[in-house]
């Protein structure tokens, strides 16, 4: 019998036969007939794939299931009051699904179904198994998908909660059943596999239910790629496991998917290989592919996994002689991304939220939140003693609360399994690095050291530079068929020095700003930009060559060409490719280099020796108009870790002397601004689609007040970029084809933690700070309502995701590897540095320490440790979990991000930030209602560096929730740009009382 619950069963699932003898008097339906009849097929055949597709009564409820004839073939038609879709007649398999909410949108791609329907072509419906005997070593396996030139039969009736039951039998072993239900009107679909063998005991070790929706944007447009196109994101959480399938609008409805039973597990995300030889473009740039939801994962595991260590540990089932088991996932429907959480939790899932998120250094004190119906038994870490949990009551008790922090020493991957007494077990997924601080100076080191390139006779010129680095091999790239990674140019290639660039743009240290000047005089102006025009006319001076690496044995009859490299690809250039200057993102990281050095001397006076600062900022502004030229391709679109030069307009205003230069480039930015406001779609770039192009948008339009198109930039990022606990998908922007621009092993594969983490957190973070109210309440019975408010917040997880995703990256001995490879059997670094420093920039531009008041969780820190003082609190109370009782509480946090220079403090809407030093402290003073004895106030502790030179620095604070409220200082002088001079160390005291904003110096 079928096994709703999804328990083991003793006993077979009802035959046809059975079935029709039982119900026979019932049937109020008729058959359907294949274009093969049964008595055509052999018996081998058979064995394949038969299915037959079961009646069953009428119920009293309205018709669930309508079949339809058309020149496709027979259809079933399924409507409930969530879903309307269709089944393929033949097969049984999801050939479209739709939100009742939104007919017109199709989550399936039911218009590539018939291109794509052949053998081994994989659709939703479809399912994988390995099996073997007790006592076998050899695993069979059974596909579905690889057996859909059987045409099987079909017999199709309604009944109640049940739309459509297949049977396959693939082998004499094994009985699979497959049910399509209607559950409180969503969809399910669940399989029973029963073992039919009379004596043998049957170990399944993989099964898998392959999830197909309509990630395919091969020829489409822009605008119908992002109107018709989903993306899904995996939370591998075992019991707790969900996939989430969103719109590339970032708006709703989205499809949720969990599990169904009590053994449906989300043990493994597999990547399902089809070949490429389909018109929909299979493992391309414009479809990545489809994964399989693994329930069980032993058998690969001990096979083509087996040099891995997966996301969770791999299980296998066995089965007694006529005993069963059953598998189901719920497809159900969020009217939202923001309530996709929500969603999960109304399906009795369990649910986690940490805060900052999954990526936690050893210094930083992170919390964990657990909803769940049933109670938490017991909570394992592995490796052990990685992390420490430390449960606390918190502020609404419907939650668990814990501490999270790491042990001293440790470092990488680690899975939390939380055990429920139901019997259930979520996986939790952390990542370890150092601390922020020791992060950076690591990296610094690296790249200075090992990445430093000084073979000065290099016929390319590419010495004294930083350059591209095999980890795998512990040396320099010279040479790559992509010739940009060899070249420092291109993301794939200029990385490292834009890594290094970013560093010393922070936090200098003089030996990294010694060769960085020494690398931009002999390396970058004059070889890999030219430094002169070309000739009469000529406007080439600027320009940034695509390479300065190049395969021409002609031009180089001399060279040794490495023999293993197959140059026989567009790729490897010849020095005239190399040297052509028209590609627009290559000019970023140039203007980003002398930007640095620049921005260095601000920090630490006296730390450039060869050329003074406003040199460097001239550059980054001639570099930056020179990429606007009519020959440059690509100067209209959004470029990658273009956010920084808006920082060099700003540096332009406040500096003396460059009006003009301001002008101009204000200008030239704000023609493209005004270019994109007349777009649809204007997140162009080479690809057809891309996750880049949104970072320059969006700010662009903030900075020229184009609200409509910052709005679709944050809901158009909410579409591809998901918050789920586990550091490699947590904010983590969809890329999939880098790893063949720059990685070492190259190819179209799910990238964790790729540049697009960082980037597209910047809008995400910065669109918090700003939103008005600030987010301190949450009215939702679980993390993410549908308030403005809340929304802001889950924002900002979306946003710190993905800005904290970046350190993983950097290995403990400091190198940055390009991105994380998440097929299962590879779940390792890339070999190359490739281009980690673009995502590096949107670490440093997005480095700031969050206060947020929660309704739910109380006082939170991202990139900063709190600490929670009750004050006055004559009737006690309060407590771990940020209740506030008595007159007010004091808030004392540490700023623990990368930069430490920047602070937000959500219940006052104030932005804080010096540009020297650090902030060691802040203490903030909350109080019910604020009076002139009891006002809520901020004290900000200001402290000098080791090694850097300024004893002073300039203080801005900014009102970023536009109330409208003075600044009044004492005893500050203000300089130009805006802001105020404060000496390093020192402390200011901001209070907020009767709308005014009063900033006065402390020490």
């Amino acid at each position: 019998m079928l096994a709703a619950d999804g328990e083991i069963r003793q006993g077979l699932p009802m035959s046809y036969l059975e079935f029709k003898t039982r119900y026979t008097s019932n049937l109020q339906s008729y058959m359907l007939e294949s274009d093969i009849s049964t008595r055509d097929l052999s018996a081998r055949a058979r064995r394949q794939c038969s299915i037959s597709t079961e009646p069953a009564t009428r119920s009293r409820t309205p018709t669930r299931l309508q079949i339809s004839n058309s020149r496709h073939g027979r259809s079933l038609f399924l409507s409930t009051n969530n879903w309307q879709g269709t089944f393929a007649a033949d097969s049984g398999v999801l050939r479209s699904l739709q939100p009742a909410t939104d007919s017109s949108f199709d989550f399936s791609p039911a218009d590539y179904f018939d291109r794509r329907n052949d053998v081994g072509n994989y659709h939703t419906g479809d399912l994988t198994v390995r099996w073997r005997e007790q006592g076998q070593s050899v695993w069979n396996e059974i596909d579905t998908a690889a057996a859909r030139d059987v045409k099987p039969v079909s017999l199709s009736a309604t009944a109640e909660d049940v739309l459509l039951t297949s049977y396959f039998d693939f082998t004499q072993e094994l009985n699979i059943t497959r049910n399509w239900i209607v559950k409180d009107e969503d969809l399910v679909l669940q399989v029973t596999i029963a073992n039919t063998a009379p004596t043998a005991r049957i170990e399944l070790g993989a099964f898998g239910f392959p999830l197909e929706f309509n990630n395919i944007f091969t020829n489409r447009t822009a605008d119908d790629t992002t109107a018709k196109c989903v993306l899904l994101d995996p939370y591998i959480g075992l019991d707790a496991g969900y996939v989430q399938a969103t719109r590339l609008t970032g708006t709703g409805p989205n499809l949720v998917i969990t599990p169904y039973g009590t053994h449906s597990r989300f043990e493994a995300w597999r990547f399902l290989h089809e070949t490429k030889e389909q018109s929909t473009g299979y493992a391309t740039q414009t479809f990545e592919g489809i994964y399989s939801w693994q329930v069980l994962s032993k058998a690969y595991a001990e096979t083509e996994w087996n040099a891995t260590e997966p996301w969770n540990r791999p299980t296998s089932v066995m089965l007694e002689p006529a005993e069963s088991v059953s598998f189901g996932l719920r497809f159900s429907v969020s009217p939202t991304v923001h309530e996709i959480e929500d969603v999960v939790s109304s399906k009795g899932v369990p649910l986690a939220i940490g805060i900052p998120g999954y990526v936690l250094p050893t210094d930083w004190n992170g919390k964990l939140f657990l909803l769940s119906e049933s109670p938490v038994s017991s909570i394992m870490v592995d490796p052990p003693g990685s992390l420490q949990l430390t449960e606390y009551m918190a502020k609404d008790p419907t939650w668990k609360a814990y501490h999270v922090n790491a042990k001293d020493g440790s470092y990488g991957r680690v899975r939390v399994s939380i055990h429920y007494e139901d019997g259930r077990e979520q996986s939790v997924h952390y990542y370890v690095t150092d601390t922020t601080t020791a992060t950076s100076a690591k990296l610094a080191n690296f790249l200075v050291t090992k990445q430093w390139y000084t073979n000065t006779s290099d016929p390319f010129h590419r010495a004294p530079g930083l350059i591209s680095y095999d980890y795998e091999k512990q040396q320099h790239v010279l040479q790559d068929a992509r010739a940009w990674i060899a070249g420092m140019s291109d993301e794939g290639g200029a990385g490292s020095f834009e890594a290094a660039a970013m560093k010393i743009a922070v936090h200098p240290d003089v030996e990294t700003v010694a060769k960085l000047e020494l690398m931009v005089q002999n390396t970058v102006w004059g070889n890999l930009q030219n430094k002169e025009d070309g000739g009469t006319n000529d406007t080439s001076k600027y320009a940034v060559k695509r390479s300065l690496f190049y395969h021409d044995p002609q031009a180089l009859p001399d060279y040794a060409y490495d023999p293993t490299i197959n140059f026989n690809t567009w790729a490897a250039w010849n020095k005239t490719e190399a040297s052509q200057v028209w590609r627009s993102f290559n000019y970023v990281h140039v203007s980003v280099l002398y930007w640095a050095l620049y921005h260095a001397e601000l920090i630490s006076p006296g730390v450039l020796t060869l050329q003074n600062s406003t040199w460097y900022l001239q550059q980054s502004f001639s570099t930056i108009i020179a990429s606007q030229r009519d020959f440059v391709e690509f100067r209209h679109l959004g470029q990658v870790g273009e956010s920084i030069w808006l920082s060099i307009l700003q540096a332009l205003e406040t500096e003396k002397n460059f009006e003009r230069e301001f002008k101009i480039l204000r200008e030239a930015m704000q023609k493209r601004q005004m270019n994109w406001s007349e777009q649809s779609e204007p997140f162009g770039s080479e690809m057809s689609w891309d996750s880049t192009g949104q970072e320059g948008v969006y700010f662009w339009s903030k900075y020229f007040n184009s609200t409509p198109l910052t709005t679709k930039t944050l809901s158009r990022i909410r579409g591809y970029t998901p918050t789920l606990a586990h550091w490699g998908y947590n904010g983590n922007a969809r890329r999939y084809w880098d790893f063949l621009y720059a990685g070492r092993i190259p190819r179209i594969e799910r990238m964790l933690h790729h540049y697009g983490s960082s980037l597209n957190s910047l809008p995400m973070i910065d669109a918090f700070l700003h939103s008005n109210p600030p987010p301190t309440s949450n009215t939702s019975n679980v993390a993410t309502p549908t308030t403005p408010a809340a929304q802001s917040f889950h924002d900002l997880r979306i946003g710190y995701g993905g800005h904290m995703g970046v350190l993983t990256n950097i290995h403990r001995d400091g190198f940055g590897s390009m991105g994380f490879h998440a097929w299962p059997e590879t779940l390792a670094w890339d070999g190359y540095s490739g281009d980690f420093g673009a995502g590096y920039l949107g670490h440093v531009v997005g480095s700031v320490c969050v206060l947020v008041n929660h309704e739910r969780w109380g006082w939170l820190g991202f990139g900063g440790n709190v600490e929670e003082i009750q004050e006055g609190d004559e009737k006690g109370g309060g407590g771990e979990g940020g209740g506030i009782v008595g007159v007010g509480v004091k808030v004392k946090v540490q700023p623990k991000d990368t930069v430490r220079r920047k602070i937000y403090v959500a219940p006052m809407g104030a932005k804080i930030e010096i540009s020297a030093g650090v902030i060691r402290e802040f203490v903030y003073y909350h109080h019910h209602t604020p009076t002139k004895e009891h006002k809520n106030k901020l004290i900000v502790e200001f402290d000098l560096v080791t090694g850097e030179n300024a004893s002073q620095a300039i203080l801005k604070v900014e009102d970023t929730l536009g109330m409208g409220i003075k600044l009044k200082t004492r005893g500050l002088r203000n300089v130009r740009g805006g802001g105020y001079l404060v000496d390093l160390p020192g402390w200011v005291e901001i209070g907020l009382l009767d709308g005014r904003l009063i900033c006065r110096l402390v020490r």
